[in-house]
This record gives structure tokens, C-alpha cells and sequence, in this order.
């Protein structure tokens, strides 16, 4: 019989004092690594079995294996969608609010600006220790920020993340960040790659998107911007599947299929 630890505890006399280090054992998983971590392990004490009963109440697979997050800012609201099946489209599962949305409608564009980005991201790192209890990074400035912001001066290290303070991040409460963080760890757990999260000024439905050129009809710049961010709210609410992103020499974003 083989047994795989996924702890191995190693003590280190120092200074007069024995200190016991935890250290992960070769081949501990993604979801074990994530699960030495007390916020972790709290998080899933504490949130796991309350989403299994709501999925359940949604007629969803638990744990998902591809989930979707969406922010609007105006609203100060964090979607989460699942994907019940390959290939299959989206459903929404739950909607965080944000308490606190620093800066304006507008993209993020230089440091120190205090800005939520807004464009069409992934996640790209967990954060179990965070001075905001736990956080989900995402890979801002991606290709287009770096073509449309300004040189060397973009800034960095956005997050959605527990308490109510930030300077440009998605603050969504140490309680709420509990569920999202969970469920982004069990999807990561079940293979998916990267997580995407897509962030808009406002819906972008028919309402929305007339108010925003209402609102911003002297600044043509940023209307074409948002225009732009626009296709690709279109083809989720079209297809219920996240279009594919790339960027063109011009920092435009163009969606496949």
C-alpha cells in the first residue's frame, strides 16, 4: 500500500528554540496546497456545504469545473457563472456585491490612477494570505492595457479580495470572498486553466449602454472604448459560451468564434 503525504512536518533547532515547519510533500495537489492554508480550510468549513445545497436548488453538478466571473462597476456587482457540462452554456449562479468601487467609470490606464481596469482578463493567481483576508488576482495589464495605456507606468496587482478598502481592486467582504475563492479553487482543482473575468463599466444591455452615451456622449474616445468591450458582452448574452479574445496592433479586442 502507498501513501502519499501531503504534509511532511520538520522541526529546526534554532537560537535555543525548536520551530516546526510544514512543508508540502512532492505530488500534493493544487486543492491540498490551497487547503494548508487556515483561510482556506475555513473557507470550505464554513461555505462548502451551504453551495452544494445551491447548486443543488439550481439543478447544477457540484463542484463546477469551469466557472465565469463578470463585474460591472456602476452596479458594484460580481456575477459567478457555471458551465454544467462541456460545451454547454453558462448559468449564473450568484451575484456578489462589491462594497466599494474606487475611482470612475473609465479604464485603468497608468499607476496611482485608482481604477478598476475594465476589459477582458483571467485569473492568474490565489492568494491565501492576503492582507485582504483572501484574494483572486488577475492579469492586469494584459496586451490591450499595454498598447493603450501609458509606457512603463501601468501599474500592477489588482485583485478581487475580502474586507471593504482598496485602491483600484474589487472588494467584495472577507465573507463573500470565502464562496468565490472556494469555488475558484475547486474549479482550478477540476482542470481549468484560467479563469476568466471580464470587467465593464455598467451592463451593457440595451438600457445600459444607452446611459453610458448619454452620460459620456462628449468623450467619443472612451464610447468607442466601451463599444469595443461591447461585442463581447453581446456574444456571452448571445451564446451563453466566452468568446475567444485577442488583441490587435490598435489594443481592439476581437472575439472568436
Amino acid at each position: 500500500m502507498t501513501i502519499k503525504l501531503k504534509e511532511i512536518v520538520v522541526s529546526v533547532f534554532y537560537g535555543g528554540f525548536v520551530f516546526f515547519l510544514a512543508l508540502q510533500a512532492p505530488g500534493s495537489s493544487f486543492k491540498d496546497r490551497q487547503l494548508a492554508n487556515p483561510r482556506v480550510r475555513a473557507a470550505f468549513q464554513e461555505k462548502e456545504a451551504a453551495l452544494q445545497e445551491l447548486f443543488t436548488r439550481r439543478q447544477l453538478p457540484f463542484p463546477a469545473s469551469r466557472i465565469f466571473i463578470r463585474v460591472f462597476k456602476k452596479e458594484k456587482q460580481v456575477e459567478v457563472w457555471v458551465q454544467p457540462q462541456a460545451g454547454g452554456r453558462y448559468t449564473l449562479l450568484n451575484t456578489y456585491e462589491i462594497c466599494w468601487v474606487p475611482g470612475a467609470l473609465g479604464p485603468k490606464r497608468r499607476v496611482g490612477d485608482n481604477q478598476v481596469p475594465e476589459g477582458f482578463y483571467f485569473v492568474d493567481r490565489f492568494n491565501p494570505q492576503s492582507q485582504f483576508y483572501l484574494s483572486l488576482g488577475i492579469n492586469y495589464p494584459n496586451a490591450s492595457d499595454r498598447i493603450l495605456g501609458k509606457a512603463g507606468h501601468l501599474g500592477g496587482d489588482i485583485f478581487i479580495h475580502g474586507n471593504c478598502v482598496t485602491i483600484g481592486c474589487i472588494p467584495i467582504t472577507d465573507d463573500k470572498i470565502k464562496e468565490l475563492y472556494l469555488l475558484a479553487v475547486l474549479a482550478k482543482a477540476n482542470g481549468q486553466e484560467q479563469i476568466p473575468v471580464h470587467i465593464f463599466p455598467a451592463r451593457m444591455d440595451e438600457a445600459g449602454w444607452q446611459q453610458l452615451q448619454t452620460e459620456f456622449k462628449n468623450n467619443p474616445g472612451l464610447l468607442a472604448f466601451w463599444q469595443n468591450l461591447k461585442q463581447g458582452y453581446d456574444r456571452f448574452e448571445q451564446s451563453g459560451q466566452i468568446p475567444q479574445t485577442t488583441v490587435d496592433a490598435e489594443g481592439r479586442y476581437l472575439f472568436s468564434p
